[in-house]
């Protein structure tokens, strides 16, 4: 990938190519052939923390660019393409598939003109790497017009240069203009595909944080999440109290001389109220403000960071206009809204065909994760969630919304919402927020609800009540295709979530019982184990449809089913009402599915292991490669999740439930804001599915 020209944004490509190919293969690797010091690359950085690449960054780059320098000062061209390719070469020996992030130079003024150009340089490596190369130009500026002259100018001269060039992708084309329109392209501009991605002023803009570090600022308040708030705008106080007011915008960072309280009081107030969303306050001249003012704007809760400089308000706002943003392991929603970006406006399945990358055979937890992400987006749902103020939702929606995975409803007090994701400092601004307290929709939940219950003796004046909890409420909105599916369990428990659940939305037709699955993510592959999370003891018809719902879990999320049903005894060693309870089930799956896969009873080490399996059970097709693990009861099946979960350092996706109508899933309590993205991703694509 080469950027032409500087400021083009190549990280928001390269981070796009490498979630992209990291779907794809199991062994990806990321290379640099300079990079500005040992350490000191952000991107490369980024890239290697965020993949499991198969290389670590001390290994992930050429040379350093004091190394190039004394080499090109030599006039030892050569022996510096040589290194590279040589270090280049460790990495793609253990790859699948590398994504080379074209060189930049910056050398002295007086060794400029001896550094190779750097087209020519990047080129000559793809030419060495036996690389394709995908250019990124600048839409800075440009109409279509100029746009499509820039991408025919770029791909001819990397063409020129011996280059196999696949794609041409026009990145911070101006916003008016947007995603390049397909009849914009000359029917002759391009023999290959190009793709354009708009400004997005996120990703632009500086963080807090980069501005707090460019300016040698002192940070007086404001923790992790208010240094992470991106910077849209810089505002200096200087006027009166109405005139800053007035110019005052959304994502803006004040600038003011630390003395003045009126203003610093006035600007936290303006955010507080909701009037503005401020990005921080920078305290110019080394000024603190006086303890009092201190204590009156920490009571107002406003959640922005203060930073204090020794510069004047003059030189403050000249330093910080030429901060320049980027992407780095301290930008993590930054990161997202490149990722949404990429993914929005580049075509990344046609890119996937022009790559011409086959699809590894095994699923790595990473595919998983981000195929995940891929197939939620494809077939965008609406989904609800009833934890509107819990500080994960918010931030696991802001990053949904960026990766524009899912259309989201927030349940809860909307100015609560708002003020809560104010003070977190994050973007919930196209979710929708709804009151089950003054919905116009409770009354009609309430004679729903009181219908569907009335045999259990549910008054409307009760059901009234009832629906006002925001998991009826929630469920209410799924039962009534107000929304495609629900996630809930950040601060509820799961019989708290799934209950309504069991009792309005019910299982599907064929399935006696609802039921559910953790997804298992080990080093090296994917496993279904059911059912974990809900059934205490089930009986032999039961545990049949677990297998069933299991079976088509797993095949919905492109795992093949084969599935292994558990047992202390395999085939006929041992005996016993469990054994034989197993035995039964077995048989009654294979009466109603007789193209699946399962055999039963099964022990776990014959179901897993080849070894183990060769001598047990010698002709089976599922013994020593099952995928679908169903437990005889809870107990045996939530012990061992965890067991595995934390002996063999696996991530546990879940619980998943299925067997219902609609798709509803629970959390756990202790759920990351990955693990709600991943949840919502999953109910996504059942509700797709469905």
């Amino acid at each position: 990938m080469a950027g032409l020209g500087p400021g083009v944004g190549k990280g928001t490509v390269a981070l796009g190519l490498v979630e992209l190919l990291s779907r794809q293969v199991a062994r990806i690797g990321v290379f640099r052939p300079l990079v500005s010091g040992d350490g000191d690359d952000s991107l490369l950085t980024l890239l290697t923390k965020r993949y499991p690449v198969v290389a670590p960054y001390a290994e992930s780059y050429g040379v350093t660019m004091a190394e190039a320098s004394a080499l090109v000062a030599d006039g030892k061209w050569e022996e510096l393409i040589s290194r590279i390719v040589e270090r280049y070469r460790e990495v793609e020996r253990q790859s699948a598939s590398v994504v080379v992030i074209g060189s930049d130079f910056a050398p002295a003024a007086k060794e400029r003109d001896e550094m190779p150009r750097e087209l020519g340089f990047n080129a000559r490596l793809a030419t060495e790497f036996g690389s394709v190369v995908v250019p990124v130009i600048s839409g800075a500026g440009r109409n279509a017009e100029s746009l499509v002259a820039s991408a025919r100018s770029a791909y001819h001269s990397l063409v020129d240069l011996d280059a196999t060039v696949i794609a041409v992708i026009a990145n911070r084309v101006p916003a008016d203009l947007g995603a390049l329109p397909a009849d914009a392209l000359p029917a002759d501009a391009l023999p290959v595909p190009m793709w354009s991605i708009p400004e997005i002023a996120t990703l632009a803009a500086p963080t807090v944080a980069e501005v707090a570090e460019a300016l040698d600022a002192t940070i007086v308040s404001g923790g992790e999440g208010a240094l992470d708030r991106d910077v849209l705008d810089y505002v200096v106080g200087a006027a009166h109290v109405p005139a800053v007011l007035e110019h005052l915008t959304d994502g803006a960072l004040m600038i003011t001389p630390g003395d003045r309280a009126d203003l610093l009081l006035a600007a936290s107030a303006a955010h507080a109220a909701g009037n503005v969303t401020l990005a921080g306050l920078v305290l110019t001249l080394g000024e603190r403000p006086d303890p009092r003012v201190v204590r009156v704007i920490e009571r107002l809760n406003t959640g922005l960071a203060m930073l204090v400089v020794d510069a004047d308000s003059y030189h403050t706002i000249a330093s910080a206009s030429r901060i320049q943003a980027g992407l780095g392991t301290g930008t993590p929603r930054k990161v997202e809204a490149a990722l949404g970006a990429f993914e929005e406006y580049v075509d990344t399945a046609a890119l996937t065909r022009v790559l011409d990358v086959a699809r590894s055979s095994r699923v790595t937890p990473l595919m998983f994760e981000n195929d995940l992400i891929d197939r939620a987006r494809a077939e965008r749902r609406h989904l609800v969630l009833p934890e509107g103020t819990d500080e994960r939702i918010l931030r696991a929606t802001e990053t949904l919304l960026r990766r524009g995975v899912a259309d989201l409803t927030l349940l809860g007090d909307p100015a609560e919402i708002t003020r809560r994701a104010r003070e977190l400092g994050v973007d919930i601004g196209s979710a929708r927020l709804v009151d089950p307290e003054t919905s116009p929709w409770r009354d009609d939940f309430a004679e729903r609800y009181a219908e569907l219950r009335k045999h259990r003796a549910v008054t409307l004046d009760l059901a009234y009540d009832v629906v006002r909890d925001v998991n009826y409420f929630g469920t209410m909105m799924v039962a009534e295709g107000l929304a495609d599916g629900m996630v809930s369990g950040a601060n509820h428990t799961t019989a708290a979530t799934i209950r309504p659940a069991f009792e309005i939305i019910k299982t599907v037709p064929d399935v006696s019982v609802a039921s559910s699955v953790f997804f298992m993510l080990l080093a090296d592959r994917v496993l279904v184990y059911g059912d974990c999370a809900v059934n205490p003891d089930p009986d032999a018809a039961q545990l049949a449809d677990i297998a069933l719902s299991s079976a088509r879990t797993a095949a919905a999320f492109g795992i093949e089913p084969r599935v292994a049903m558990l047992s202390y005894s395999t085939g006929k060693s041992g005996s016993g009402a469990d054994v034989e309870k197993v035995a039964a089930a077995t048989a009654l799956v294979r009466d109603r599915q007789p193209d699946l896969p399962v055999e039963g009873p099964i022990q776990y080490d014959a179901a897993i292991d080849p070894a183990v399996a060769a001598t047990k059970l010698p002709e089976s097709t599922v013994a020593g490669k099952a995928t679908v693990f169903v437990f005889p009861d809870l107990n045996t099946g939530n012990n061992t999740y965890k067991a595995v979960q934390r002996s063999a350092n696996a991530v546990a996706v879940g619980p998943v439930m299925q067997g219902l109508r609609r798709p509803v899933n629970d959390l756990s309590r202790g759920a990351t804001v990955k693990d709600i993205v991943n949840t919502v991703a999953i109910t996504a694509i059942q509700a797709a599915v469905r």
